[in-house]
């Protein structure tokens, strides 16, 4: 298979940088001297962390980050295609991404030595002995139209309720998040915690087996899906994001998210240093300050979320105090292929 050489542009681009700063007087001769890092992310998360996350690190250590956008999968490859030599030092990408990253043998571990605000962390913020470790949680709920619910979703139940039929829209389990509806859906079938209900797949299954009346479209694309919330055809999507939902609800659209008695899933926000990267040092202490309190106080409310770091505040306009219900994503990244298939076969409509 022909594979698409990303590295040589990204060297010749530093390398370029270098030889412009050099061609420059004495303050050049400082540029020069600053070390760089670069750091791969969500195309999604460029405007945050580039006025946020890279000022504030650029000032504080004297070295200066390249962002570079993308999606996680397309992340990981760069990782694979260029194991003999990173050029990628940090990466921020989902959870399930993460294991597979993990088993190919290219993160760098983590630990409360080379990053000590790991020890400040929730519990479920740190995966596989410090492979990676969660930076924020966006949370996953419910997210309806004010307008057909104004009394919006106490209970997860509800979805299920005859009220509801046809106005439901939930994600493909492709998606990543299409996993949250059925694991909750487990745990209302056999009454067990989500922690517990996640392995039974099966009473999974038999749940949303339960819920096709009341489906209106399973989505792979949620921007299609909240085109549908906001006219009113739907009344609720399952498992949206409140980085998605929150924004639009703030621009006028009746949508709310709500975060049902049973509890929100965590979105798998991960961060990791990229094993063999440059500046190991330096991608360590980037990890360190996305985990601080400093500016875990300053990311909340523009994305949205939760901090991960027990010492941050949560922001007014989000709720405090929710069940935030993780998930075995190993066990997801072991089974999601024959649940996929079972999923196209059993819940087709």
């Amino acid at each position: 298979m022909t594979k698409t050489i990303i590295m040589p542009n990204r060297r010749q681009f530093l390398a370029g940088s270098a030889a412009a700063a050099g061609t420059l007087a004495m303050p050049s001769i400082l540029r020069a001297q600053t070390r760089e890092l670069v750091v791969g992310g969500a195309a999604s998360h460029r405007e945050w962390v580039e006025t946020i996350v890279i000022p504030n690190f650029e000032a504080k250590y004297d070295a200066r980050i390249l962002y570079e956008g993308t999606r996680s999968l397309v992340n990981l490859e760069k990782m694979q295609q260029n194991q003999a030599q990173q050029y990628l030092s940090v990466v921020q990408m989902d959870d399930p991404v993460m294991i597979l990253a993990h088993e190919a043998g290219l993160l760098e571990p983590l630990s409360a030595e080379t990053v000590p605000n790991m020890a400040k962390l929730k519990d479920g913020a740190v995966h596989l002995d410090g492979a990676w470790v969660n930076y924020l949680q966006p949370f996953q709920a419910i997210a309806y139209n004010e307008e057909a619910l104004p009394n919006g979703i106490e209970s997860w139940e509800e979805l299920w309720d005859d009220s509801m039929a046809g106005r439901v829209v939930i994600p493909s389990l492709q998606n990543t998040e299409g996993v949250f509806p059925l694991f909750m859906a487990a745990a209302l079938e056999t009454g067990k915690p989500v922690a517990e209900a996640q392995y039974d797949i099966e009473a999974g299954f038999r749940k949303m087996q339960a819920l096709k009346p009341n489906l209106l479209t399973i989505y792979t694309q949620m921007p299609q899906a909240f085109n549908l919330l906001e006219t009113g055809e739907a009344w609720a999507i399952a498992g949206a994001l409140s980085s998605f939902t929150m924004p639009r609800r703030a621009e006028g659209s009746p949508v709310n998210l709500a975060v049902p008695r049973e509890g929100a899933f965590a979105a798998p926000s991960g961060v990791c240093v990229v094993r063999g990267g440059p500046n190991q040092d330096l991608a360590m202490a980037y990890v360190n300050e996305l985990l601080s309190v400093e500016l875990q106080n300053q990311l909340t409310a523009p994305t949205f979320s939760l901090p991960t770091n027990v010492e941050a505040a949560t922001p007014s306009d989000l709720p405090e105090n929710i069940e935030v219900l993780s998930v075995d994503w190993a066990n997801v990244a072991n089974n999601r292929a024959d649940w996929v298939q079972r999923w196209d076969r059993e819940m087709a409509i």
